[in-house]
């Protein structure tokens, strides 16, 4: 038995597990996976580092573990790393899709629901 941790894919990535730069030094932990839906492509991490949220690209994401994060980033270039693209969230509440009144079905039929946009 050895005690180094299990590669993993990044479909099995975890929020919080930490992040290190090359010479395994942590600068943050795991805060979203992002991928591109369409075509299934891991397009890199978002980390929460003690400087606010920050986006590595899957370039530079170099060993996935049930333990940590390894990136081919110098701690130098870790603490440089750019925030995460500012696209709107939209969430949906269930609770808002309801109601029986005739506005609420054809709401619900032509696609308007009740989708908040977070700030």
């Amino acid at each position: 038995m050895t005690d180094e941790p299990t590669p993993i894919a990044y479909t099995a990535l975890e929020p919080g597990t930490p992040v290190q730069s090359s010479d395994g030094q942590q600068f943050g932990t795991v805060a979203a996976v992002l991928v591109v839906e369409e075509v299934s492509v891991f397009d890199g991490i978002v980390v929460e580092t003690p400087n606010g949220t920050r986006f590595v690209d899957a370039d530079h994401v170099g060993t996935i573990t049930t333990a940590y994060v390894r990136t081919s980033l110098t701690a130098d270039e870790a603490a440089q790393l750019p925030e995460p693209d500012d696209s709107p969230v939209f969430r949906a509440d269930a609770r808002d899709d309801t109601g029986s009144s005739i506005a609420d079905r054809f709401g619900r039929m032509f696609g308007r629901g009740k989708w908040k946009r977070e700030e």
